[in-house]
Parts: structure tokens; C-alpha cells; sequence
């Protein structure tokens, strides 16, 4: 999403390359190229200069130690700046009330229902609750189906009310519903428009007065840059909402949204989103979305998603099969489904400091474990459980059964090889000793 600013913000740190010490006269370049590079990422204009006032203002009085060029000091005080800009720390989602009632409000197209999924599924398995999801949409009915359809995928109940046109009474009644079964979170999914409309706020103002919700959260489309900035005010202007939630992040975005929305409405951005899979739902860290702008990685969600996919029971067991040399190709299909598990696989590239600058231009499909997993799905259960089985014979079956070439078996056998050595030395506490 901000490849294209990282990139200028870059540029205009080296232009501090080589200097002694900051000062007003070589630091002037250089916040120039940074309001250039936050304006053609669509910041806010006026969100942009007093960026760099700011910046400025802390740049000139800083004390630049020796070992610290100024180049890297102005790094880190744009890091610092910019993480507050996007509101400093982290602001979780309130769950409060018996129910907790949560309304999502926002445009049509801007992936509310979606969202509401999204947010279903993190709540019930993150935070170990009980939800119900409630189709508050009742002017598209493919709002309602698709409500249907992800609610089944994660396993959360959808309520809904076939031919009653009043969203406020099915909300109404949706609540009692979740306490008679002992729900103790309810998300409203409800209508959006083209544009904001005095029926559509109307309408949404009064659900909002009937369920007093605990949390109100506005979805807008990352896509749309400083539209979407704009449509957040009028809807705080009425609605006074709780939180923002940035969708389609992984779309063409320059990602101004991100960093202007709560400047310009003084309302924490909650969670961002991206792609269509039920866990592509993260919690806004400003911090770590400074790093990663900055180019610097976020190891911190790197380590949080693999913590998630993370069993310390079948870790032990692993282990034990690794040191006796007995992992093997269900192991490794096992190993290859928990990385998938953890989202796009170009995203987790970008959260190792210095691996998405080196990605920029390179594709990386999320099927690029494909035909790994057709190689070793055409292996037989004996093959797949012990790899010395397999012969030249065997080879040219498993080629043929999975559309390649046996080369490309005896490659993967190479790389399967190597990566059972190498798993042993560093479980050992060794140096592992490839081919």
C-alpha cells in the first residue's frame, strides 16, 4: 500500500546524507520532499503541513549525537511523528453491555458486510465470545445472503426477518434473540448508500438510539483516499461513531486515508482490512504502520501471526521428530498450511525490515505453494511418510500425477532434504550442513 511514499520519503532523508548536524537551511529540502511525498500519497494538505511543522519544529531543537547522523534522526523523529498523527497507540474495541451491541455504519461498497464477517470471526476466536450477526440491510438482499454465506464459514449465527422493511425493529428484536440464547456480542450490519443522504443518516441515527451500541464503527474504502476522509467527517458530524476501519488496503491505495482520518476526525483508526479470507482482519497499530511507511518492517504482527498458527504441544512433538530424523512430507504439508494460515504472503514479506524494498516489483502469488502441495499429494501414504521410498520409479508416477516435469520432483526432494537438516541441526542447538 505505501510502496510509492516510502520510496519519496527515502529520497528526502538522503538529501541529509552526509551532513554534520541539522539546521534550518538543510532541513528545509528535506521537509519539502516529505510534504511533496504525503501530499501525492493523498494526505490532507493541511494534515501534511502541519506534519511538517511539527517535524520541523522537533528536528531543530533535537541534539544529534555522534554516533547518530542526521539523516537517521530526522528517520526517527518523522517515525515518532507520524505514528502520533495515526494516534499513538493501539485502541481496542469496546465490549461492553449484556449484549455488546457493535453498529457498522458506512457507504455501500465500502465492505461492510465483509467487515462485519471479518470482525465475527476475530471477536468469537480471539476473544473466545459469543456472536450474532444481524442483517440490518434491507434494501439489498444480496447483502442479506452474503451475510448468510459468511456467517456459515465461521460459525456465527445470522439473524434475520424476511420481509420486514423496518432495520430498527429487526435490531431490536435481534438483541433480545441474542440474550435468550446466551450471545453475548452482537454485530448490526446495516444499509449503505451511493452518497451520504439524509435518509440514509436518519435512518442509521435512529438504529444507533434504539440498540445503544458500546461501539460504532465507520468502514470506509482505502481506494477512495481523501473521499473517504471527507465522508468520515459527515458521518462523525452525525453519528459521532467510535472508531474507523480502513477496508481494501491490499487494493490500489496510496494510503492517505490512513494516515489524515484521525487528524481530521479525532477518531482512532480500530482495524484494517484486506483481501476477502475471514482472517484478513488486523488491529491498527500506529506505531507499526509507521515502520512499516518508514520501510522498516513490523516484526512484532510478524511474530503475532505465527504465534496464532503456534501449538506448543505439536511443537514438542515436532521437535522430537525432527532431532530422530523422522519429519517428514505430512510434516512439511502441515508446516506449508500454518504459513498459509498467516495471510498474503507478499503482506508478511513486508513486515521483515529491508524484504519488502527488495519485493517491490516481484509478484509473489499466494499459490506459489501449489505445486508443492500437488508433488506431495500425489505421493502415496507410505511415500509421504517415509521419503527414502522414493525411487526413479516412483518419481516418474509422482511427476505424472501432478502434471510436472521430474525434475521438478527431484527439486523439491533437494529442498525437502536440505530444510529435515537443517530443522535438525537448529533443533540439535547445532550449525546446520547442507549439500
Amino acid at each position: 500500500m505505501f510502496e510509492n511514499l516510502t520510496d519519496k520519503l527515502e529520497r528526502s532523508f538522503k538529501i541529509l546524507k552526509g551532513e554534520g548536524r541539522i539546521t534550518e537551511i538543510n532541513v528545509a529540502e528535506t521537509l519539502k520532499e516529505i510534504r511533496r511525498a504525503l501530499i501525492d500519497a493523498d494526505v490532507n494538505y493541511k494534515v501534511a503541513k502541519s506534519f511538517t511543522d511539527e517535524v520541523k519544529q522537533k528536528a531543530l531543537g533535537a541534539d544529534v549525537l555522534k554516533a547518530v547522523k542526521p539523516g537517521q534522526m530526522m528517520t526517527k523523529i518523522v517515525r515518532d511523528e507520524l505514528a502520533r498523527l495515526m494516534g499513538g497507540t493501539m485502541t481496542d474495541i469496546r465490549l461492553e453491555g449484556s449484549p455488546a451491541v457493535v453498529l457498522i455504519a458506512g457507504l455501500q461498497g465500502s465492505g461492510k458486510t465483509t467487515f462485519s464477517g471479518k470482525l465475527a470471526n476475530l471477536i468469537k476466536s480471539k476473544k473466545g465470545r459469543g456472536v450474532l450477526l444481524v442483517a440490518g440491510d434491507v434494501y439489498r438482499p444480496a447483502a442479506i445472503e452474503q451475510l448468510k454465506v459468511l456467517g456459515s464459514q465461521i460459525g456465527v449465527e445470522v439473524y434475520t426477518e424476511e420481509g420486514n422493511r423496518n432495520p430498527v425493529q429487526i435490531a431490536e428484536n435481534a438483541i433480545r434473540y441474542a440474550r435468550s440464547k446466551g450471545l453475548n456480542t452482537v454485530i448490526v450490519d446495516t444499509a449503505g448508500r451511493l452518497a451520504v443522504d439524509e435518509e440514509m443518516m436518519q435512518e442509521i441515527t435512529a438504529i444507533k438510539q434504539a440498540v445503544r451500541p458500546s461501539e460504532t464503527l465507520f468502514v470506509v474504502d482505502a481506494m477512495t483516499g481523501q473521499d473517504a476522509v471527507n465522508t468520515a467527517r459527515e458521518f462523525n458530524d452525525r453519528l459521532d461513531f467510535d472508531g474507523v476501519v480502513l477496508t481494501k488496503l491490499d487494493g490500489d491505495t496510496r494510503g492517505g486515508a490512513a494516515i489524515s482520518i484521525r487528524a481530521v476526525v479525532n477518531k482512532p483508526l480500530k482495524f484494517i482490512s484486506s483481501g476477502e479470507k475471514m482472517d484478513a482482519l488486523q488491529v491498527f497499530h500506529p506505531e507499526r504502520m509507521a515502520d512499516r511507511i518508514l520501510g522498516m518492517g513490523d516484526i512484532v504482527s510478524l511474530v503475532e501471526r505465527a504465534q496464532e498458527q503456534y501449538d506448543e504441544d505439536e511443537a514438542r512433538k515436532l521437535k522430537k521428530k525432527i532431532i530422530k530424523d523422522q519429519f517428514n512430507f505430512n510434516d512439511f504439508l502441515t508446516q506449508i498450511g500454518q504459513i498459509k494460515k498467516m495471510g498474503n504472503l507478499k503482506d508478511l514479506a513486508s513486515m521483515i525490515p529491508g524484504v519488502g524494498k527488495a519485493l517491490k516489483n516481484v509478484e509473489i502469488s499466494d499459490d506459489v505453494f501449489k505445486q508443492t502441495e500437488s508433488i506431495i499429494f500425489s505421493m502415496t501414504p507410505a511415500e509421504r511418510e517415509n521419503p527414502s521410498l522414493i525411487n526413479t520409479s516412483r518419481k516418474n508416477r509422482i511427476a505424472k500425477g501432478s502434471g510436472v516435469t521430474i525434475v521438478e520432483v527431484n527439486r523439491l526432494l533437494k529442498q525437502f532434504e536440505d530444510t529435515r537438516k537443517m530443522m535438525k541441526a537448529v533443533a540439535a542447538g547445532g550449525k546446520p550442513r547442507l549439500r
